[in-house]
């Protein structure tokens, strides 16, 4: 695994730049959010994918979350209500996951049986450059334990992850608390997860 650490609030651009270059060759990646450490790869590069998948120890699973650059292009991955992007508009970027109907572009691994997708836009300035700079979403799905606890501490991390992961990008401990999880799909929004971001909009 190649590991470089980051400034959270001005990263140095050859590191990005070799994160960028390893997702577009299909690589794994873990990197720092506004909440906890994520796993990723390009979210349409199938075997990368698969390869998260079994990272996560669990080849069913459904790698819900996505993360974009901003909400310039969201309706190329989901259907946006004018409700939900008025709110996505007021809390991204944030803490949160957005739960919102799939858009056809988006691979249907990413699907859930609802036909739904998961967005974040994190308010962390080393996930959002690598977006921006990779020109596609990456996938969102955080770093845990066998046991499931979720991982802040990017020696542990490393420690756990380096026969699996092609590059870290590391930035300090970051808060052990999820994104909270809001659900557009519908006519009304549902908190289905109430992590770092404040809910009170929602409830």
């Amino acid at each position: 695994m190649e590991y470089y650490e980051l400034h959270p609030i001005t990263p140095e651009l050859r590191y990005i730049n070799k994160a960028v270059k390893v997702l577009k060759e299909g690589g794994v990646i873990i990197y720092p959010t506004d909440t906890v450490y994520g796993i990723g790869c390009n979210i349409f590069d199938k075997k990368a994918l698969d390869r998260v998948q079994e990272i996560k120890s669990n080849p069913d699973i459904k790698l819900l979350s996505f993360i974009c650059p901003d909400l310039k292009d969201i309706s190329k991955y989901a259907k946006v209500s004018d409700y939900a992007y008025r709110m996505m508009k007021h809390l991204l970027p944030g803490p949160y996951t957005f739960i919102l109907p799939a858009a056809k572009q988006v691979p249907k691994k990413l699907w859930s049986k609802r036909k739904t997708v998961g967005i974040r836009i994190p308010d962390h300035a080393v996930t959002l450059k690598i977006v921006e700079e990779l020109g596609h979403p990456i996938v969102s799905t955080s770093t845990t334990s066998r046991k499931g606890d979720l991982l802040v501490d990017p020696f542990e991390i490393r420690t756990i992850f380096q026969s699996q992961i092609d590059l870290m990008l590391a930035s300090g401990n970051l808060i052990a608390s999820p994104s909270s999880v809001i659900d557009l799909s519908g006519e009304a929004p549902v908190v289905v997860r109430e992590g770092a971001g404040d809910v009170s909009l929602f409830v």
